[in-house]
């Protein structure tokens, strides 16, 4: 009923809007707003006409900045133009008879952040602008002091979250997550990447939860864009930041920016560093019958990892522009473990299983952009190339121990994982943006995407059991190569219908094509009894072709200055990941073992949204609410190893339909001018739906939970002074049930404080980070059989940082291509 009502006012005010005609009487006020630094344009800024002290009218500005107010009576009126992170600006003006309407032409506000000659301040504070199609979070320096890694400050950015202990990502709820960096892909698990980016290279983060036909359609929760720094001012300048973490092992991080700019040649580059040893500890309690055990584990990795990003845009003359960039990542692993399985039952083998691990993964990836404008004010066409190899190398080295505490009988064995993949991933993109009049623009697009994956695994298996005469030794060699291309088009429509009403209708075609060929071989030693034997034992090939398209619309709704409405659709699909798909095991422990499932196949979803947006004197606080219907739903698996009994097999299947819901809020809020606040809360609703193995019958069996998911964050500022400024930010994370268990509520407290230094050139950062040391992860669950267990990590932090801005020149920032900001109105990447 609240939608239906929602829904005939909704359609009553465009009624209202549009029966209003002006009359030769009236007179309208018009005019542009940009960034006065950047002179980019500032959509969504609240342009309001007073009288005095009483509001008349308004509007909100369009994506390009413009905006226009018509049906204003004839007298002297007060232009104020507002926006999150800059300050008012206002101007007094008078309508005529003589002067009906009045052209401010362009309005540059400037941000608060402090700009010094040659370098680009950060924002004290960062802020949540909602557009028409995805939230901008603007990174302050207190989400940078949050967190040294790109991974850390995503628990602090609302509707997102990271496992503490998988170091998953999460959008709404869902891990079916695409990230970008810079508005391209990444061949690197996006668990991996995060890890890798220092927070203080990221300029902004994009959280598109319904993106429009322009976009890859992949990710059922929708897309996180991350946008790294790139300045454009001329002259030579940069920042430098360095960290450490103090913990129960001291963890550094650094990152260096840096920019060049002379004549129609722009060079920039962004290092950063990260080093430190992660580990982590836990204990499960199982009762599976017959097999009740303890189970202790034990994790530590020493982690290095480089990421390096050097570029150039080269200006040819007005209308051409070519840029060339190329990214660099490096990260290495050694990791150790332990596992110990204590049964109840003495005629059970305790087992004890010692791995040591080498993990090296190297990904070099190179761009090439053209973009030509055409005399047509708005209309320009873009080429680009992108390629990408990743080469990921694993050596693992299994030590198992076997043995029963009431006789002789003891069993080891030792096993060694050798993994070498390489995928070749290469996408090339060509954008036509056309503005066919003042009010309607014309988007078109075609992409391809090819992507190659080989990965060869040799598994070596060495038995010692003392009460046979000969020594066991199996070595089992596994070849994947998996083969993806995805071609597409796109078109996009964009109307202003008039200063309140605006849409954008999309449709999007793909053809995608998989093959997958997986092969095995055993090769089998037995001193003394036989020769060594090959034998293939498992020849399995996968192919698929789908056509399929996927529609988008926009409507963004402006009622006034203070408030406004939008409402999205879109449809996405979910195509299984090379994990997912590769039948080569993930990982291995005594009692279980993960591997993926070649025969999965792509799962699709329809996304509805709608948003509000309220204006207040403290701030925006927009509200939304979002459904999501997913057939083919890809879940999780458990089923008995079919080679041994005792062990389970962790995989993916596809399920019926399902549906989720949830509802979210956020706000900016600046309650005085020594507090601000950003504020968020969401509640999620769904079934998960999987496969468990009966305990008594072994019977494998359809399982469901509904679930319902509540979060909140507050992250405050409190200005002391000019310099110095003091950060209090406040977590929970609530209930959450998988079909196995119930995980328990997480919460925690982090203090910080910045002081600036230098005459505002450098920061220093301090932050405690889980103040009360209670972020920990616990689980109780029934299904199949009872199980609790908790986990910990390095999670009670102090950490100390500093940045320094340097360079010299005068800012005369040029206007930043829209491809690079990411948006989807105007030219850009997919």
């Amino acid at each position: 009923m609240k939608l239906k009502l929602f829904i005939i006012c909704f359609l009553s005010s465009l009624g209202s809007a549009f029966a209003q005609a002006p009359s030769a009487a009236l007179g309208s006020v018009s005019g542009k707003v940009v960034d006065k630094a950047t002179k980019e344009p500032i959509g969504y800024a609240s342009v309001s006409v007073k009288e005095g002290d009483k509001v008349v009218t308004g509007a909100v500005t369009q994506d390009n900045g413009n905006f226009n107010i018509p049906n204003l009576e004839l007298k002297s009126y007060t232009l104020v133009v507002q926006f999150i992170g800059y300050k008012t600006f206002s101007k007094a003006f008078t309508l005529t008879s003589a002067d009906k309407s009045i052209n401010f032409g362009t309005i540059a506000i400037e941000s608060e952040a402090t700009q010094l000659e040659g370098v680009n301040i950060v924002a004290e504070r960062s802020n949540i602008v909602q557009k028409i199609d995805r939230k901008v979070v603007n990174v302050g320096k207190d989400l940078i002091a949050s967190g040294t890694t790109a991974s850390e400050i995503m628990n602090n950015i609302p509707t997102v979250s990271i496992d503490p202990q998988t170091k998953e990502l999460s959008l709404r709820g869902n891990s079916n997550v695409r990230v970008l960096i810079d508005g391209k892909p990444s061949n690197i698990e996006a668990s991996q990447l995060l890890q890798q980016i220092p927070s203080s290279s990221i300029k902004q983060i994009e959280l598109i939860t319904s993106p429009s036909a322009k976009y890859n359609p992949e990710g059922m929760s929708g897309i996180i864009n991350i946008i790294l720094h790139k300045n454009t001012s001329n002259g030579f300048n940069g920042t430098i930041n360095a960290g450490v973490t103090f913990g129960i092992t001291p963890k550094t991080n650094t990152a260096l920016n840096l920019n060049y700019r002379v004549g129609k040649v722009n060079f920039y580059s962004n290092y950063g560093y990260n080093h430190g040893i992660n580990a982590n500890h836990g204990w499960v309690n199982s009762a599976n019958p017959g097999q009740e055990n303890l189970q202790n584990f034990e994790f530590r990795n020493l982690g290095n990892s480089h990421v390096l990003k050097l570029g150039m845009d080269y200006y040819i003359n007005d209308k051409n522009t070519l840029s060339i960039y190329s990214n660099q990542n490096i990260a290495h692993t050694d990791g150790y473990g332990k596992t110990i399985v204590d049964y109840f039952d003495t005629t059970n083998n305790d087992t004890y299983q010692h791995f040591d691990n080498e993990n090296e993964n190297k990904t070099q990836t190179y761009d090439l952009a053209f973009k030509h404008d055409f005399d047509k004010k708005g209309e320009n066409i873009e080429f680009q190339a992108n390629y990408s190899k990743t080469k990921n190398n694993e050596n693992t080295d299994y030590d198992n121990t076997a043995t029963i505490t009431n006789g002789p009988i003891s069993k080891e064995s030792t096993a060694l994982n050798l993994i070498d993949g390489v995928t070749n991933y290469a996408q090339f993109n060509i954008d036509y943006v056309n503005p066919l009049s003042e009010s309607l623009k014309m988007e078109l697009g075609a992409e391809s995407r090819i992507q190659t994956t080989e990965s060869d695994f040799i598994s070596t298996e060495d038995g010692n059991e003392y009460i046979t005469p000969y020594i066991f030794s199996k070595d089992s060699n596994y070849d994947f190569t998996f083969d993806r291309n995805i071609h597409a088009v796109y078109s996009n429509f964009s109307k202003q219908w008039n200063s309140k009403l605006s849409s954008q209708l999309g449709l999007r075609a793909e053809y995608y094509e998989i093959k997958g060929d997986f092969h095995r071989f055993d090769y089998n030693f037995q001193s003394n009894l036989t020769p060594q034997t090959k034998t293939e034992t498992q020849d399995d090939t996968v192919t698929d072709e789908i056509f399929t398209v996927y529609p988008s619309l926009f409507v963004n709704y402006a009622a006034n200055e203070k408030d406004s409405y939008n409402f999205n659709y879109s449809r996405r699909v979910d195509r299984p990941s090379i994990g997912q798909l590769s039948p080569i095991r993930e990982w291995t422990t005594p009692l279980m073992e993960s591997r993926g499932n070649p025969t999965l196949e792509p799962q699709f979803t329809n996304s509805v949204e709608v948003n509000y947006t309220r204006n207040t004197k403290m701030g925006s606080i927009t509200s939304g609410v979002f459904y999501r219907h997913i057939t083919n739903e890809i879940s999780r698996v458990v089923y008995v190893d079919p080679n041994d009994e005792t062990r389970k097999i962790l995989s993916y299947d596809n399920f019926d339909d399902n549906n989720a819901y949830g509802i979210e809020s956020s706000a900016n809020l600046k309650f005085t001018k020594w507090w601000a606040a950003n504020v968020s809360a969401d509640a999620y609703f769904k079934t998960v739906k999987g496969t468990v193995q009966n305990a008594v019958t072994f019977e494998l069996e359809n399982a469901q939970a509904d679930v319902t998911t509540f979060n909140a964050r507050m992250n405050n500022t409190f200005t002391a002074t000019k310099d110095l400024r003091f950060q209090l930010f406040g977590m929970y994370r609530g209930e959450d049930l998988s079909l196995q268990f119930e995980r328990a509520a997480m919460y925690k407290v982090d203090f910080g404080m910045t002081y600036n230094v230098l005459k505002g050139m450098g920061t220093f950062t301090l932050r405690f980070n889980d103040v009360f040391d209670t972020m920990h992860f616990a689980f109780d669950g029934n299904i199949p059989y009872r199980q609790y267990g908790e986990f910990y990590w390095e999670n009670q932090t102090v950490y100390m940082g500093f940045n320094y801005m340097f360079g010299g020149g005068k800012n005369k920032a040029l206007q930043h291509k829209q491809r690079d900001a990411n948006e989807t109105q105007g030219g850009g990447m997919f």
